[in-house]
């Protein structure tokens, strides 16, 4: 039986910037959580992230069947070979391509209006399908998953800093005090195509996920998210938000608590 689930998001202005460029989804009927964070200045960020989600949200509604077979599926379906089941990776081929159709969407906006060129969004992208959980990544909001007490980052950020940290070219030390902490090397939108990683996980019972944006995980400890997480979703992510503000707001907050029972 798919654990049932309990959602809740927020978004807030923070307290440095003029307007909120970010934008979330929270879909109980489809199991799916968007969160993206906009750029580009004037309005054009806080086009981007919203067309973006509108936009996979809508791809994702039309894949009602392919999507419903995962439901389907035994817990193991995903172990028993090592290509892995041809419906779990269908499921994912169909999130992946909801984000390559909003990333045509936001490019496609943004070639139209001189005032938007070079716009675009990150995406995170979490869609639970029975036993499973599919995930979609680009830019650098993240997904959490807390599991026994444990929270872990299971989505990559695509930064400069984060891939210099890949290949060893700096230590964490540096990496904390360096200038290139927001330069962004994938973003929906900025070209007509962006590689996405895509993400399978099986899970239980108990689990919790946290999506959110930079303006939040910039402030954030991995270690201090199980224990907010424990509180229900609608005071968790108001928690998040407040602890936020509390060290800078110096960008828009945005977060997604679901939890499965």
């Amino acid at each position: 039986m798919s654990p049932q689930r309990i959602a809740f998001g927020r978004t807030d202005v923070g307290k440095r910037r003029p307007a909120n460029e970010d934008a979330f989804l929270v879909d109980d009927t489809r199991g799916l959580y968007v969160v993206a964070d906009g750029m580009g200045g004037h309005s054009s960020g806080e086009i981007a992230s919203a067309e973006a989600v509108e936009a996979l949200h809508a791809m994702v509604s039309r894949e009602r069947e392919a999507l419903a077979l995962v439901e389907a599926l035994p817990h193991d379906a995903a172990t028993r070979n090592a290509d892995g089941s041809p419906v779990l990776q269908k499921a994912l081929r169909v999130l992946e391509s909801a984000v390559q159709a909003a990333t045509y969407m936001v490019f496609g906006l943004s070639e139209a209006n001189p005032d938007r060129r070079g716009m675009g969004t990150t995406l995170s992208a979490l869609l639970l399908c029975g036993e499973f959980t599919l995930t979609a990544q680009v830019g650098d909001s993240r997904i959490y998953l807390v599991r026994d007490g444990h929270a872990q980052q299971i989505t990559e950020d695509h930064t400069l800093i984060a891939w210099q940290l890949k290949k060893g070219l700096i230590t964490q030390d540096e990496a904390r005090v360096s200038r290139q902490k927001n330069v962004i090397t994938r973003a929906v939108g900025s070209r007509d195509y962006v590689q996405v990683d895509t993400n399978l996980v099986s899970t239980k019972p108990g689990d919790a996920f946290l999506l959110c944006s930079d303006g939040l995980h910039g402030y954030l400890a991995e270690d201090e998210i199980p224990a907010i997480m424990q509180l229900p979703p609608a005071e968790s992510t108001q928690r998040f938000i407040d602890l936020a503000n509390q060290r800078g707001g110096r960008d828009n907050i945005t977060c997604i608590v679901v939890h499965l029972r």
